[in-house]
């Protein structure tokens, strides 16, 4: 048969043999670290199964019977669980085309001159909004929901976008490089304990997108006109232009 030559082909050359076997590996590996890199949710789970199927070996390696089946069954359960969770983000990687130049690029000095001009104006009127910068982290699948502009960022355009009782103003800005990718995005509120009860939405929002990918949030609030930054689940207070100035330089240069 036809494939059992070509199956004896490629046992009669090695060294076609180990080409292939390192591709189907880099392959998968390759494959893994997108999905690592993808969102700190995949990443979480992607360690958490490796480190319940690392303990199911070794239940099976010391011949635990009570612990192999039960690891056994964990094991599957777990398999499972990580594949419908992460069912979008395989859907998202499979179908991303985007060139990954642009993607990762980084925010010229202009466009931090125009989010940081926009954000103070928004404060001086103490008019509500939310600004997400993306990092490596795709943040596709919020985006994908809102209102696409891919628009250059520039302070009228950000500050006509939060104008009360407009479509756009309870949502939030995506940037990625220098264009506002979308507005109008939701995000998954934290469930931080610890905050205080009368921090808005918001906030929560911002706080909410900072857990889950390596991206910064800046939040103005509706009722203060206080600048806040949201990034690596951690909310930090903004005093005035030169501070915001610098964490938007600390994270760009991060990228």
């Amino acid at each position: 048969m036809w494939y059992e030559n070509i199956q004896n082909f490629i046992n009669n050359n090695a060294w076609l043999k180990i080409t292939i076997d390192a591709y189907l590996v880099f392959i998968v590996i390759t494959f893994i670290i997108f999905l690592i890199a993808y969102s700190k949710k995949t990443f979480f789970l992607i360690v958490s199964l490796l480190l319940i199927f690392a303990i199911n070996f070794v239940a099976h390696f010391l011949d635990l019977g009570l612990s192999s089946k039960l690891y056994d069954f964990i094991s599957f359960a777990a398999l499972i669980f990580t594949i419908v969770v992460l069912a979008p983000d395989f859907r998202n990687i499979i179908n991303y085309k985007q060139d990954l130049k642009e993607k990762f690029m980084s925010s010229s000095e202009k466009t931090k001159t125009e989010i940081a001009d926009a954000v103070m104006y928004l404060s001086s009127k103490k008019i509500g909004a939310i600004i997400t910068i993306e990092g490596h982290n795709s943040l596709d699948q919020y985006a994908e929901r809102a209102i696409q502009l891919n628009a250059e960022v520039s302070k009228e355009l950000l500050i006509n976008i939060f104008i009360p009782n407009t479509p756009l103003h309870d949502g939030a800005v995506i940037v990625r490089g220098n264009k506002i990718r979308c507005a109008g995005a939701y995000y998954v509120l934290t469930q931080h304990n610890e905050l205080d009860k009368t921090t808005g939405s918001r906030h929560r929002a911002g706080l909410g997108i900072s857990e889950v990918t390596d991206s910064l949030t800046i939040i103005c609030s509706e009722e203060t006109g206080k600048i806040s930054i949201a990034t690596e689940g951690f909310m930090i207070p903004i005093t005035d232009r030169d501070k915001l100035m610098e964490y938007l330089e600390m994270f760009v240069d991060k990228k």
